[in-house]
């Protein structure tokens, strides 16, 4: 007797311990980021082999594709597509949300519907998510991937999730560029705004303007450390992308349903257009001053020999800025638009609008002769005068403008989305005017600040402290809105300005992961984000981020 019942106990602690290691197991089964609106797990695995096969209809043929490689990748075997495949991919009208889907997991079938063919690449992004993470360095070590059991029911809270790139106070290669649309994807995000002029450099070619990319693109130094600089590298500085280069990118992106949408930045932060083309400033003749007199060898050696505009080589605000008196200007404005236009599919054009300064308007005899035609009272109006002609001319094109939150100063564009920077109180203006925002205050959403408080290890960065506990903690939305205006908040991005990013590891670095943070706050339900939830999830998805190789910052990891 005595013996049965020691039987019976190890027996008893045996599958004790066997259900606990399960429990375990099958809560590192669905570890998913952004967290699911609805997810149930099940009992069992569907196992991925040279038998598997994916089935779906010819509007799905680019995400059966995007399947089949990244399950061959992970497999180690060819998975093919083709008729009564036992992973179904299919269109389902039922769902309500236009990127909404649907997962099911079993042992012997995978389901992914969408109501678009985006809400079933982000079933699939799902998916990825319940294979080990071992499997984005696409090989497997194991020899054998399997699904867990699961159900789930999926969509994202807000409809504009982004994530801003500068690449003209840094270039990046197209490589990297493709990179980031991978990690925007990874995080069911969908839009990548796409920063390609400024002072520091134009990077996108315009023919009808070539200087734009032979001047423009190059600035003949760099300041070294933080603004306003101790010296200048005096190394020259430049590149910029060819339609055809950008083309290729956005088709890219379009594969992985992430909109690019380009900014054109005026009528500030235009330095070295008019250092290619002088005449597009108030003022042709005056030279160009860089802060400090940091200006570079070359620079001055420019300078010298007559031709005094030059890229600017320092970060900040400055006061050359294009003419608004000068048809010229708009000619110019309009002539580069209609080049960009057929390269960028997105319905919307970023215009910038931010930190221009008033002063050379206030003695330029054309910007006053334009103010008291056109009845204006000052160079706030004149400055709404400028984004409202460049707005009509973009919706003529079928495209309408979005434009930092200094767009608001005399008076908002009739049709303008507003990008709310500095604070919340630009969006909540633009909201309580009918207007759609995108939210990117500089508080939670700006990936150029230092992530912890000890600096002194840290990379330079342009100042300020948001931890990934202060993304996550973001609430779009303000609370200043009633319902009705709440619905003018369209969703929110995650800013990369790059002055002191000089390398792709670094960017890595910046993004990661305050972008996994951003991604719950717009996707995930506002009730069902949870940070001590996240944190714990998040631990499990910086394996994806050591197992694709990317850079990323570990204060949220090991804390």
């Amino acid at each position: 007797m005595r013996v049965i019942i020691l039987v019976f106990i190890i027996l008893f602690a045996f599958s004790c311990n066997n259900k606990y290691k399960n429990a375990e197991n099958k809560d590192q089964d669905y570890q998913i980021i952004p967290q699911p609106v609805s997810i149930q797990p099940s009992n069992g695995k569907f196992l991925v082999d040279s038998k598997t096969k994916i089935s779906a209809s010819d509007a799905l043929q680019n995400e059966a594709g995007f399947l089949a490689q990244m399950l061959s990748y992970s497999a180690g075997v060819t998975i093919n597509t083709g008729d009564n495949g036992n992973i179904q991919l299919q269109l389902d009208d039922t769902i309500e949300n236009e990127e909404g889907y649907t997962l099911s997991v079993s042992y012997n079938q995978i389901t992914i519907s969408g109501k678009t063919a985006k809400g079933v690449f982000y079933g699939i992004q799902t998916l990825r998510q319940l294979m080990p993470a071992s499997v984005e360095s696409k090989i497997n070590p194991t020899g054998e991937l399997t699904l867990p059991a699961v159900t789930i029911t999926d969509h994202p809270r807000y409809q504009y999730r982004g994530m801003h790139l500068d690449v003209a106070r840094h270039f990046f290669p197209v490589d990297f560029i493709k990179t980031f649309i991978d990690l925007i994807a990874l995080h069911k995000m969908n839009t990548f705004h796409w920063h390609l002029t400024e002072d520091q450099g134009w990077r996108i070619e315009i023919k009808k303007y070539p200087k734009l990319t032979e001047i423009g693109a190059f600035r003949n130094g760099t300041i070294v450390g933080h603004h306003p600089g101790t010296a200048n590298d005096q190394i020259p500085y430049g590149g910029f992308y060819t339609q055809e280069e950008i083309k290729d990118i956005v088709a890219y992106a379009s594969e992985r349903h992430v909109s690019v949408i380009p900014e054109i930045e005026l009528p500030g932060h235009s330095s070295a257009a008019i250092a290619a083309y002088p005449n597009l400033s108030c003022f042709p003749e005056e030279p160009t001053v860089v802060t400090n007199d940091m200006m570079s060898e070359k620079g001055k050696a420019i300078q010298d020999g007559g031709r005094p505009k030059i890229v600017q080589e320092t970060w900040g605000v400055f006061p050359d800025v294009y003419c608004a008196g000068k048809e010229e200007t708009f000619a110019f404005l309009q002539d580069v638009l209609d080049e960009v236009i057929p390269l960028f599919p997105s319905e919307y054009i970023h215009i910038g609008g931010d930190e221009c300064p008033k002063e050379n308007w206030e003695r330029c005899s054309n910007c006053q002769q334009r103010i008291k035609t056109e009845g204006l009272e000052d160079e706030h109006e004149l400055q709404s005068y400028f984004i409202t002609r460049i707005e009509k001319y973009l919706n003529s094109k079928g495209k309408n403008i979005i434009g930092w939150d200094e767009i608001l100063e005399g008076g908002l564009a009739p049709n303008a989305t507003v990008m709310s920077w500095r604070g919340i109180e630009g969006g909540i203006e633009a909201a309580k005017q009918n207007h759609d925002v995108i939210m990117t205050p500089n508080s939670s959403c700006y990936f150029d600040h230092y992530q912890s408080e000890d600096i002194e290890n840290e990379p330079l960065a342009i100042g300020g402290k948001t931890t990934v506990g202060d993304v996550y903690a973001y609430e779009p939305t303000p609370e200043e809105l009633t319902d009705e205006e709440g619905k003018f908040v369209l969703g929110a991005q995650g800013n990369v300005w790059t002055e002191y990013m000089k390398t792709t590891d670094y960017v890595e670095y910046m993004i990661l992961p305050r972008m996994t943070a951003l991604s719950e706050v717009v996707w995930t339900p506002k009730e069902s984000r949870n940070w001590d939830d996240f944190h714990s999830r998040l631990q499990h998805f910086s394996k994806r981020f050591d197992a694709m190789g990317v850079n990323y910052a570990k204060h949220s990891i090991e804390e």
